[in-house]
This record gives C-alpha cells, sequence and structure tokens, in this order.
C-alpha cells in the first residue's frame, strides 16, 4: 500500500466516522454503564463514595504474574488480589511505552488525541483527567512515584512525590533506600494522613520493574530478595532467537535498532539472561510484596470493603523474544500487560474469575470516574469496564482495537509502530517505511511467520487494512 493510497483511505474513513468515536465500544455500553453503576451502587450496604486505589508498575508484560500461570515469578499478594476481584487476560495498551502509556492512563485518550508522543506534558486540559476530575468532586487525591510526563504539576494535587529512574535512592542523610521501598513509604505516608472525611483516590506508580538503562547491572534489586529464584533456570522462550531477530523488518531486525542494542545489554549471553531475569522477578516480587502491605493498610484503616483497587502496568517487555529487549513495538509480548480489578459492588460470582474481552488502558480513567459517580467527558475515548462484571447480561464490547507508537530520535533508533489488534489476526503498519506486515495469531501466537505477501491472505490483508484506516482516523 503506498503512502498516497493510504492517506486516501484514512480521509474517507475520517469522513465517514467523524461524528463518533468508534474506538469506545458503541454508546449502548454507556447505557449500560450507567445501569450496571446504578444497580450496583443501590446494593451496597455502605453508599458513601468509593475510594480508588491503582497499583501502576513498570515494565511487567501480562505473564509476570503467579496466577497467570507464570512457573517462576512469585506475586503471591496480586495472586489473592486476583482471587477476590477479576483478571482480564487480554489487557492490552494503546502505546507501549511509559510516557505515553501513562498520558493515556490519565486521560482516557489515545496517543493521537493527548498529544503527549514522548515523555512531555498532554495537551488535554487537566479537567478532563481522572485526577482533575476526582478532586474538583471532592476527593483528596495523591500521586506518588513516576510521573514521566513533563514536571509533576504538584500544586493539581493533594499529595504528590516524583522519583524515578534509579532503583537506589540517596536520602538527604546521605544514606540509600530502594525505590520500591519508597513508594510503599509514600503510600503509607499519605493513607496515615488523608483526612478521614473525604474519599481518597491514590496513584502508586512504581519505578520496579523497569531496568537502571546507566547501570551495567539493569536490574538492582534489595539484598533480601537476592535468595530468591537463586536456584531455578529461568525458560528462554522458543522465539528468543536470531533466527527470529532476522525475520523482522530489517529496520527493526538490525544492530542499530535501540531493542537489540538493549537485547545486548541484557540478553546475549545465557549467563546474563539468567542473570537478568533472575533480577528482574525479583523486583517483580519486591512490588509484590510492597503491594501486600498497602492493601493490608487499608484493611487496618477498615476501608479496603469500601475501596476500588486496579493494579495494572504500563506497557509489556520483551524478555529476548524477537532477539529484542524493552518495549515499544505491536507484538503480544509488548502490548499485553496485567489487569486485576476488585471492585467492593462485584457481584460473588463474578470474584475470582477471568475475563478475556479486550480491555484498554484507556478505558481505566472512564471506570474510576463511573465508581466515582463522575460521568466522564467526552473527550474520553475508553470505555467503563465496570460492565463487563457487574451487569448480569454481557454487554456490547470491541473485538478489536488501533495501536500506536511514535518515532523517537530516528528510524534507525525506534521506528514507529501501528497495527490493529485482533485476537485471532494482526495488522502491523510501518509508516515512515509503507510496510505492513500480517499475522494469525490463532496459528501463530509468537508472530513469526508474516503473510502480508502470501496471496493467500490478500482479501483478510485487505478488509483489515481498510478497518486499520477507519479506527486511526478515528483515534485522532
Amino acid at each position: 500500500m503506498t503512502k498516497k493510497t493510504f492517506a486516501l483511505i484514512a480521509c474517507l474513513a475520517l469522513a465517514a466516522f467523524q461524528m463518533f468515536d468508534i474506538n469506545r465500544v458503541d454508546g449502548a455500553n454507556e447505557q449500560a454503564s450507567e445501569r450496571a453503576n446504578e444497580q450496583a451502587n443501590e446494593g451496597r450496604s455502605d453508599a458513601s463514595p468509593m475510594n480508588v486505589l491503582i497499583l501502576y508498575a513498570d515494565d511487567w508484560r501480562h505473564d509476570t504474574l503467579g496466577v497467570a500461570g507464570n512457573p517462576v515469578v512469585k506475586t503471591p499478594n496480586l495472586d489473592q488480589l486476583a482471587s477476590q476481584g477479576v483478571r482480564f487476560t487480554q489487557n492490552c495498551v494503546t502505546t507501549s511505552i511509559c510516557g505515553v502509556s501513562r498520558a493515556s492512563l490519565f486521560t482516557g485518550q489515545w496517543m493521537s488525541r493527548h498529544g503527549n508522543l514522548s515523555f512531555k506534558p498532554w495537551k488535554t486540559d487537566w479537567s478532563e483527567t481522572y485526577p482533575g476530575l476526582l478532586r474538583e468532586n471532592g476527593y483528596y487525591v495523591g500521586h506518588v512515584g513516576k510521573w514521566h510526563n513533563g514536571k509533576l504539576p504538584a500544586e493539581r494535587f493533594d499529595f504528590s512525590r516524583s522519583y524515578y529512574g534509579t532503583h537506589w535512592i540517596t536520602k538527604p542523610d546521605g544514606s540509600k533506600i530502594h525505590v520500591t521501598q519508597k513508594n510503599e513509604n509514600d503510600a503509607m505516608d499519605f493513607l496515615n494522613s488523608r483526612p478521614a472525611d473525604k474519599p481518597f483516590c491514590l496513584t502508586v506508580a512504581f519505578f520496579a520493574t523497569h531496568a537502571e538503562d546507566s547501570h551495567p547491572q539493569q536490574f538492582l534489586p534489595q539484598p533480601e530478595s537476592m535468595p530468591l529464584y537463586q536456584d531455578i533456570t529461568i525458560p528462554v522462550p522458543v522465539n528468543a532467537t536470531q533466527e527470529s531477530f532476522e525475520r523482522l523488518p530489517d529496520f527493526v531486525g538490525n544492530e542499530k535498532n535501540e531493542g537489540r542494542n538493549r537485547w545486548h545489554w541484557r540478553f546475549d549471553t545465557p549467563e546474563k539472561y539468567q542473570t537478568m531475569m533472575k533480577n528482574y522477578y525479583r523486583l517483580a516480587t519486591e512490588v509484590d510484596t510492597a503491594c501486600g502491605r498497602i492493601l493490608n493498610e487499608l484493611k487496618k484503616q477498615r476501608v479496603a470493603e469500601n475501596t476500588l483497587v486496579i493494579f495494572t502496568t504500563d506497557n509489556g517487555y520483551y524478555h529476548a523474544e524477537h532477539g529484542l529487549a524493552d518495549k515499544w513495538y505491536p507484538h503480544q509480548e509488548s502490548i499485553r500487560v496485567p489487569l486485576i480489578i476488585r471492585d467492593p459492588r462485584m457481584p460473588q460470582q463474578a470474584v475470582g474469575q477471568t475475563n478475556d474481552e479486550f480491555t484498554l488502558n484507556v478505558d481505566l480513567a472512564p471506570t474510576i470516574l463511573a465508581a466515582a459517580g463522575i460521568k466522564a467527558p467526552e473527550t474520553m475515548q475508553g470505555t467503563d469496564i465496570a460492565p463487563l462484571y457487574l451487569s448480569k447480561s454481557k454487554p456490547a464490547w470491541r473485538d478489536e482495537f488501533f495501536y500506536e507508537h511514535p518515532m523517537l530520535r530516528s528510524t534507525d533508533f525506534i521506528p514507529a509502530s501501528e497495527a490493529l489488534v485482533r485476537k485471532d489476526w494482526k495488522y502491523f503498519y510501518w509508516p515512515e517505511f509503507d510496510r505492513e506486515q500480517l499475522f494469525n495469531l490463532k496459528n501463530d501466537p509468537i508472530e513469526e511467520n508474516d503473510l502480508a505477501a502470501n496471496p493467500e491472505h490478500a482479501a483478510q490483508l485487505s478488509e483489515m487494512r481498510a478497518r486499520f484506516a477507519e479506527l486511526k482516523a478515528a483515534a485522532q
């Protein structure tokens, strides 16, 4: 497909869909959200506004959880949280990188709308974000940990502490504290200093398991975690191979690409792979421990039964699949992330279940607002998730979504990538190179066999190309 052809399709799609946003599920779901939340709130014994706790980890993919079937990592507290709520197995991000994904979390918008293409402040008005709207409606609002969207606007919060980038932080007295321990301490400070007469919303933005990129060891856990995983051999993915790397388009599958550069930092020998992955999992277990202590504090303060708890992460992570490290591109390892929701209104039959609908990071802002009884602004493109576990009948829901990622620095460093994602098929588009790829996820879940040039799949390619253009235009 030429760039001229694509531009024509996109313009036609924009004209056809400019009256509504097809990245939202549909208008009927908005009504279902209102009904589900009204009915759920009517059935609650505690009629006071719900508190909100967002536990937001960094660089965790969907299976960095024991409950997700990972045979190595120990996450007992998050596993328990899943047993008390719902775990969404097909949760994804619309852009797989720290800053952009965080902007999408707060605004409920695709990158194309909120306008943060890297790590600068988004363009969306603060009054159209979930912390802004909650505070405007009487919530005591806090943020601790990683911000990564320019300077943290401390004046917009009642309680805020921002830091990230290193695993060990030097305190004013010269001693050091691990970033995950500081995340926990600051969350406890918020919970213990909050006014008792206000509902609260706290976002705990962990830095772990993000690597300390400038440090040769990359992942630096706390000393007491070192016995963990010591005698285990971490399984290596089947496509963590040179052959898989060479199957990538040449503008990704080359030694200049930053994903390959970071693969060399972390995974280019078997010994290095074992060391890095064990330390990565140690950092994950430390976050799990901190989450457990924060959740226990809710119990201690007797507010757990009136607090909506969300655990999720900003993006996935290559564990050497395709010969890459980090994230950015539309492969499953990069875009699928955990999502656990524990909601006090949840009916007993939903507790402990999994759900395989496509939920997205842009859905969380409208979900939080709906739980607080606040109408989401029209600018939010996500959809309230609660009807998926509150409604007696299954609500209409999306079966595909548009993925986007900007070029960073240069096409040699991180080229832009886009995709139309379905559960059985995925269409990639690399805009700077006018390159398409097509994968049958049902037959090829690890995305090794590109079918775009196969004439047998020309109709599939054509249909997905057109739908991709529609969703891209709507996102903008």
